[in-house]
């Protein structure tokens, strides 16, 4: 599946892409340097970096995202799933709930969407 976990800065980096895609490489330098007071040259090794990582791509000077925030989103909880329960779904959902009350709205949404998968 590849590492997809994003730094602090990258994550607040790709945020303004997804926000304002797409995007002109210049218009992102400003953008930058004003949201995240970097410099021009912190801008493109960023950048570089999250197309090697298949997330963003640059092509004729316009930045645009390859991953949306959803599938982003969606392949880090698999992840972290994979690292921290050993690819069990229960486990997680037993250790999540074993901290934190589910609302009956929550359980349905959740029963919802187990039905739906079955069908």
């Amino acid at each position: 599946m590849g590492d997809f976990k994003l730094a602090e800065t990258e994550s607040r980096f790709v945020e303004l892409i997804w926000q304002r895609e797409p995007i002109a490489s210049g218009e992102l330098v400003t953008l930058c340097e004003k949201e995240l007071n970097w410099k021009k040259s912190t801008t493109y090794t960023v950048l570089r970096r999250l197309c090697q990582k298949g997330i963003l791509q640059n092509e004729d000077a316009m930045v645009t995202s390859l991953m949306k925030k959803e599938e982003y989103m969606a392949r880090c909880s698999e992840q972290m799933v994979e690292e921290t329960f050993e690819g069990s779904l229960p486990q997680f959902v037993a250790a999540f709930m074993s901290r934190k009350k589910l609302s009956r709205k929550q359980i349905q949404e959740i029963q919802k969407l187990i039905d739906d998968y079955q069908e």
